[in-house]
């Protein structure tokens, strides 16, 4: 991540502001549906917590990974508002994955490469993953292009079988992929990747 990158969350999770207070809308409805009652999961890019602490509200051991550590400080202290534990982890996703496997690793708002998504699920795990398109311009300026999947470029992730995959304006107002997919037995995720502008 830029220095300025890094400078603007910080600034913004240090004055308290973070992205969000409820989890996504889509996460909430449909892909809870996927995920198991128990195991581990991770938040990439997790920022302040919002979702990591609904899946820890879901009896799931949760860790949050982001690059501010000003935002998983809000993270940790709203967990314990809210009587959950989270486990935090400060990373530059631009740097790659971190190590470890979860059962359920979540991505949301965060262009990520995917191609090697699979060495962080464990074997039967699920990847979510949530991310605004091209299309979203047509009605908000931001996310900038910068930061933006092209539409359609998303038909699926190498090493995982493919469980749920829409794309469109979604229930809170965005244009949006919204994936779910199971990492393959033996699958070693070699090979190209299907998701072209990730």
């Amino acid at each position: 991540m830029s220095r300025a990158d890094f400078d603007k969350w910080a600034s913004r999770y240090g004055s308290g502001r973070g992205y969000g207070g409820a989890p996504d809308r889509w996460l909430t409805e449909v892909a809870s549906g996927f995920l198991p009652a128990t195991g581990t999961a991770v938040d990439l890019a997790g920022g302040s917590g919002r979702h990591a602490r609904w899946l820890a509200g879901l009896g799931l051991e949760t860790t949050v990974v982001d690059i501010a550590p000003s935002g998983l400080a809000l993270a940790e202290a709203r967990a314990a508002e809210e009587g959950l534990r989270l486990h935090t982890r400060v990373w530059d996703l631009d740097d790659g994955l971190p190590d470890g496997r979860w059962d359920v690793v979540l991505a949301s708002f965060f262009l990520l490469r995917l191609d090697g998504i699979h060495r962080v699920v464990a074997p039967g795990g699920l990847f979510v993953y949530l991310h605004p398109t091209m299309g979203n311009l047509e009605r908000h300026p931001r996310p900038s292009a910068r930061w933006l999947l092209e539409d359609g470029a998303l038909t699926g992730v190498p090493g995982l079988e493919t469980l749920h995959l829409e794309e469109g304006w979604g229930p809170e107002g965005r244009h949006e992929v919204r994936y779910v997919g199971r990492l393959r037995e033996g699958a070693s995720g070699v090979g190209r990747s299907t998701a072209n502008a990730v």
